[in-house]
């Protein structure tokens, strides 16, 4: 496994190298998207740096992200509560019904209300990314082995210290992969929010789109999944680090034994 991990530490910083230089040095993009479009006359987009509106993009996506997680995991863990179970059914309902719309569809129904520009491309964003933490928030607590909740509680412990010390230790790994489902999704999807005005890497896109400009559609959609691709692989790497299926039992049973 060392082995494995020591041959690709290199090519991921290699990666990152190149994929640094795409984003920050004109010279070198322009170097790239020749040799991929020589027929293309207008290779840079101009208008607005590559840089600047990869910082749109990740300020779209780190917010949205940040209230979907919590929201996301705030619900989860109240509808498996006794006094928000009874909830459970619509909340599951609601969920399955949401995953129909498409994100276009809810930017479509946000801007009305909110606008052009940021906020309702956040909202959008929030509406589409909470459903992968709700889902494995539930998921993630309603897999925990009854018995090890019986065997906390008949040590004395309190609802909250069950919750705390018991089922959100064991049920983290399936949680933390719904935060990077949703992380993963928005990266994507806020592309769109450049039909709004709310910049990002959609920008790029659309311009490119629009004047039938295919180094500008590459310059943005490489990017995004490069940013995308990035975010998942740090997100695997922080899931071998602090998880692993055995670790996780032995933590659920060491909580209950410390507060005994």
């Amino acid at each position: 496994m060392k082995a494995r991990s020591s041959h690709i530490v290199p090519i991921v910083i290699g990666l990152c190298l190149v994929f640094g230089s795409f984003i920050f040095s004109v010279g070198f993009r322009e170097m790239v998207l020749r040799a991929l479009f020589p027929a293309t006359r207008e290779l840079i987009y101009l208008r607005t740096g590559l840089p600047h509106m990869l910082g749109e993009h990740l300020s779209l996506v780190l917010l949205s992200s940040v209230l979907a997680s919590i929201a996301g995991f705030s619900l989860g863990v109240f509808v498996t509560r006794p006094y928000g179970r009874e909830f459970l059914p619509l909340v599951r309902g609601l969920s399955s019904f949401a995953q129909t719309f498409p994100p276009v569809a809810i930017l479509a129904l946000a801007f009305p209300v909110l606008g052009f520009g940021f906020r309702p491309t956040v909202a959008a964003l929030f509406a589409f990314g909470i459903l992968p933490v709700l889902n494995n928030t539930i998921e993630g607590i309603e897999s925990v082995d009854a018995s090890l909740i019986e065997a906390a509680q008949g040590q004395g412990m309190t609802p909250g210290q069950v919750l705390l010390q018991t089922e959100l230790p064991l049920a983290a790994q399936v949680i933390v992969a719904g935060i990077r489902t949703s992380v993963i999704i928005n990266i994507g999807t806020a592309t769109i929010g450049a039909t709004i005005g709310a910049g990002g890497l959609g920008t790029v896109i659309i311009a490119g789109l629009v004047r039938n400009n295919t180094a500008f559609v590459f310059t943005g959609a490489i990017t995004a999944a490069g940013i995308a691709l990035a975010t998942d692989w740090l997100f695997s790497r922080l899931e071998l680090v602090f998880f692993n299926p055995q670790d996780g039992v032995r933590s659920g049973h060491d909580s209950t034994r410390h507060s005994s």
